[in-house]
């Protein structure tokens, strides 16, 4: 009859032989393959900044953003060209396809709201086509915005300071 002590080193030693057998084919796997580049930078590598707002890409195919828009406005956004490509648009026409106006150009065109207030409370306009009531900080010297919907917001203790500005991105009417 086996002992014990033998069959629990007859199981070590077979665990132990699988383990550097795999260790073994892994190993010879990674030599065969080509070394993988490895960036030393965490950030991702950008060619240049028209490449990166999608200007050229959008060029070649004689389409943009939107009729307002050149460029694109958020880095996880696709150039229009890019963005509308493979077999589910091989045959549209972009000429007869409606296009949007950008709602960042739209929005930049409301002008400022004055208030006499330290916090604001913006709702979007309530009801089903609102958003969450956020509260805004008007106390600073600067043009407040509300962070869903994109509303101009300030106080009128500093109207003569953002007047004073050669330029703001909100007309101060």
């Amino acid at each position: 009859m086996i002992s014990r002590v033998s069959i629990r080193n007859a199981a070590r030693f077979s665990q132990q032989a699988c383990a550097a057998q795999r260790t073994f084919a892994v190993s010879t796997r990674l030599c065969e393959k080509n070394p993988i580049n490895v960036k030393g930078e965490t950030t991702p590598e950008t060619k240049g900044e028209e490449d990166s707002l999608g200007l050229t890409e959008n060029a070649e195919r004689g389409l943009s953003q939107a009729p307002n828009r050149v460029e694109i406005w958020s880095r996880s956004q696709k150039p229009r060209a890019t963005a509308m490509s493979g077999p589910r648009f091989e045959q549209t026409d972009f000429d007869v396809q409606p296009a949007s106006q950008a709602a960042i150009e739209l929005i930049h065109r409301q002008p400022v709201r004055w208030t006499h207030d330290r916090i604001v409370a913006c709702d979007g306009g309530g009801g089903p086509a609102g958003h969450p009531k956020i509260f805004i900080n008007t106390d600073k010297p600067e043009i407040a915005t509300c962070n869903y919907c994109g509303l101009p917001f300030a106080n009128e203790h500093n109207r003569k300071h953002l007047e004073s500005l050669p330029e703001t991105s909100y007309p101060l009417a």
